[in-house]
């Protein structure tokens, strides 16, 4: 995923360090007015501007420019700081391949895996690894800790509840009992063993349990099962739900699709849900409480 860039945090840290907008300019090798334009918001610099920015300003990278989720291609070339057309240039190429792989539409040759690895600083598997986020691929266990996709049923319950009622209220614990119970025909489960799912006391659950957790939250039951990933569907599905919530939320302004007539894949829409999480740093709406 791309770093956010808060314009307005720029400005203040370069004042605290009493830089004018062009000797700042000057140390990231633009004009002036493109930082004035960055600062206030009217343009964004590109991603491998960020480094040379932070280092101006003698900041920690991640401190300046956060970022959400393990590393993609992109993120991994831009903090090297080589645009496209460079990292291009390191493995004797035009930028097709480079821009293929960052959007996650042909993979890299084997070729240029090492050569690219060393130019971003990085081990070649980091860089396999990247390469699979691009696809829009889960992270490999290492990194499953970074993951924001569910796994428990406990999680699961969780997520539906967050973004399952879009402009309706979610049901509470005590609801959810006494659904799973009218399910099971039987006081399977109290409002308090839902509360300890939810909260990971416990993440134990029986076939009976999870059958009516599924007819309560008005899922099919495959999703309630414990897994390490996903099925495909149902990955579409947990991915569906928070797109929708997010265009209720007002956090999608607008969306145009085209080429595809059997709709957005769930890898896309990932990346989708992934942008809105970046989005929303720069909503005016998401700094008035500050």
């Amino acid at each position: 995923m791309p770093r956010q860039f808060d314009g307005s945090r720029v400005r203040a840290v370069r004042r605290g360090k009493d830089l004018h907008q062009k000797e700042l300019a000057e140390k990231v090798g633009v004009s002036a007015p493109t930082v004035a334009r960055w600062e206030s918001g009217q343009d964004f610099p590109k991603g491998e501007k960020l480094p040379a920015i932070a280092a101006a300003l003698d900041q920690p990278l991640d401190l300046l420019f956060p970022y959400d989720g393990p590393p993609d291609l992109q993120l991994l070339r831009c903090d090297a700081g080589f645009s496209v057309a460079q990292a291009a240039a390191i493995i004797g190429t035009s930028r097709v391949p480079v821009s293929n792989a960052e959007s996650g539409r042909r993979r890299l040759s084997d070729v240029y895996v090492q050569p690219l690895a060393q130019a971003y600083g990085v081990t070649e598997q980091e860089l396999l690894d990247a390469q699979d986020c691009s696809f829009g691929l889960r992270p490999r266990a290492s990194r499953d800790q970074q993951s924001s996709a569910p796994h428990t049923v406990g999680e699961k319950i969780n997520y539906l509840l967050e973004y399952g009622y879009v402009g309706q209220e979610a049901p509470s614990d005590k609801e959810i009992a006494r659904l799973v119970n009218e399910h099971a025909g039987v006081e399977a489960v109290t409002a308090d063993d839902i509360a300890a799912l939810r909260t990971g006391a416990t993440t134990e659950a029986s076939d009976l349990v999870r059958a009516g957790l599924a007819h309560a939250l008005q899922v099919d039951a495959a999703l309630l099962q414990d897994d390490a990933q996903l099925d495909p569907k149902a990955r579409e599905f947990m991915e569906m739900l928070r797109f929708l919530t997010s265009i209720h939320r007002g956090q999608i302004l607008g969306l145009a699709a085209r080429g595809n007539s059997k709709g957005l894949s769930a890898e896309m829409m990932a990346h989708i849900n992934g942008l809105v999480g970046e989005l929303k740093y720069k909503l005016p709406e998401a700094h008035s409480g500050e």
